[in-house]
């Protein structure tokens, strides 16, 4: 597969990608890895193994988009909650998949089109 069709493929599961998933479910507030899990199972039904969530966890750490809550000494699990870097970054990426969703809608007949002033129709 080129390298074209792989970036367009792997857009079309841009939904289930776990970054997303994981900021989404921190927009509802903090959670430790079990509770994650658990609430993205609920909302997207999509099962996220350790590795692939305690990785994409650390991605968004270092990027400053999640961080942990302070914990008491001896606790053992360790709630991470959305940054306000996290939050804009999932509010486009919101925008992004919501005009994606609406365009599809529109050319698949199921909604129609919104209307936008000053634009030419075809």
């Amino acid at each position: 597969m080129s390298r074209r069709h792989a970036t367009t493929a792997r857009r079309l599961d841009r939904a289930n990608e776990p970054p997303v998933l994981i900021l989404t479910s921190l927009a509802g507030g903090p959670k430790h890895g079990y509770a994650l899990t658990r609430d993205i199972a609920a909302f997207a039904g999509v099962t996220l193994g350790p590795g692939t969530l305690y990785g994409a966890i650390t991605r968004l750490e270092e990027r400053g988009l999640i961080e942990p809550e302070p914990v008491a000494e001896g606790e053992r699990r360790r709630p991470y909650r959305i940054t306000g870097a996290g939050r804009v970054a999932l509010e486009a990426a919101v925008r992004e998949m919501r005009a994606l969703a609406d365009e599809g809608a529109v050319r698949l007949g199921l909604a129609l089109p919104v209307s936008v002033p000053g634009a030419v129709a075809p």
